[in-house]
């Protein structure tokens, strides 16, 4: 057993991990970081090149609130890091006029006081022509803020912080269970034992593991983006095209113009909604994968529909609700999230916060009531 007492153990320095094992060590906290592969990688939630930011979404008022901070965290951690870790492009929300994604969208930004700007078919037509939707039913909402963070990039940058905070981060060390004690807790992994006063469980779509009560209700999905070379590319540049989502019937799509690497990409919520063990999941993309994302760019961005560059399989944890888990365990001496995945990499920062407040101070200052584990025994 290690001899080492730390102040607080973090299992799982992807993105939420990895900022909270920078918040923790930034507020003076001797964290040790546990990660089972490599800081970042390619298995969790928070790989890849590009993800979408919004000061709003059409998500829980609770979870719209988090992003009233997040922009300003993201801009902090680029300063800090020396490098670009955002890009702003502005969002689009695509959908039928009158439905709940562009209401309750609309309803997020006047909460927040976020400029947007309500777009008819007609103006989605003139402004951004590479859209091909049937008939006059589409509107849109348009948030000059949004843009892209870079997943990978946001990790290491939130991992240099927290070195320069004095933070210990093992990568490729497996924590295989804990235990909570009056003295504090344990946690044990594949190469030793440690001890510290709190806990933070940022495992991902391995919590259920580390967590009982959320085996039932986290649901692991394996997803998949594409990247497409588009036929006209200077339609596709972050100067022409914003990120974007598009509601098709039952079905959202979201997609982002070409950054970091060649092609545009899109995407589709839940893809597949393929239930899959994270430690099983076939990581290599399959023809159908591909089709569904192709067919839905060749009948509404034809014009991006060029040759596949990329196609590039994930993991997402979800909840029943669609809304993620924070709360604690143990007395309070364990503090858990959980549901980040996606466009929800957007809140890191602002989730690391609260795990921070929890572990340290026992309460936080947000509104969290909403991303409890009590939700599903309602």
């Amino acid at each position: 057993m290690n001899s080492r007492r730390y102040d607080v153990i973090v299992v799982g320095v992807g993105g939420v991990g990895s900022a909270t094992v920078a918040s923790l060590a930034t507020r003076g906290a001797d964290v040790l970081g546990l990660e089972r592969f490599d800081v970042p990688n390619d298995y969790g939630e928070s790989h890849g090149y590009a993800r979408a930011i919004r000061p709003a979404t059409d998500e829980v008022d609770a979870a719209v609130d988090l992003l009233g901070d997040a922009h300003d965290h993201w801009q902090a951690l680029e300063t800090d890091h020396g490098r670009p870790l955002l890009l702003e492009t502005g969002a689009l929300d695509v959908a039928p006029e009158g439905s709940r994604v562009l209401e309750r969208t609309r309803r997020a930004c006047e909460r927040l006081e976020v400029e947007y700007e309500d777009l008819s078919h007609a103006d989605l037509a003139e402004r951004y022509p590479v859209f091909d939707l049937p008939g006059d039913e589409y509107a849109a909402l348009s948030q000059p803020a949004g843009g892209l963070v870079a997943p990978q990039q946001c990790t290491i940058a939130h991992v240099e912080r927290a070195h320069e905070a004095g933070a210990t981060i093992h990568a490729r060390e497996r924590a295989t269970g804990w235990r909570s004690s009056d003295d504090g807790v344990r946690v044990d992994t594949n190469h030793d034992t440690y001890r510290a006063d709190r806990l933070v469980l940022t495992a991902g779509t391995w919590t259920p593991d580390f967590v009982d009560d959320l085996a039932d209700h986290l649901v692991c999905e394996r997803r998949l983006d594409a990247w497409f070379h588009p036929h006209t590319p200077e339609a596709f540049t972050p100067e022409q095209l914003p990120v974007f989502s598009l509601t098709v019937g039952a079905e959202r799509y979201d997609g982002a113009p070409t950054f970091a690497v060649p092609g545009f990409k899109v995407g589709r919520h839940r893809h597949r909604r393929e239930r899959v063990d994270p430690d099983e999941i076939d990581r290599e993309p399959m023809p159908e994968d591909e089709r569904i994302l192709r067919s839905f760019t060749e009948h509404h961005l034809p014009e991006g529909a060029g040759e596949t560059m990329r196609l590039e399989p994930s993991v997402a944890a979800t909840t029943p609700d669609g809304t993620p888990v924070v709360d604690t365990l143990a007395a309070g001496r364990v503090a858990v999230a959980v549901g980040f995945s996606g466009r929800r990499f957007a809140y890191a920062p602002v989730a690391a916060e609260i795990l921070t407040d929890l572990v340290l101070e026992g309460e936080t200052d947000y509104e969290i009531d909403a991303f409890s584990l009590e939700r599903f025994d309602e």
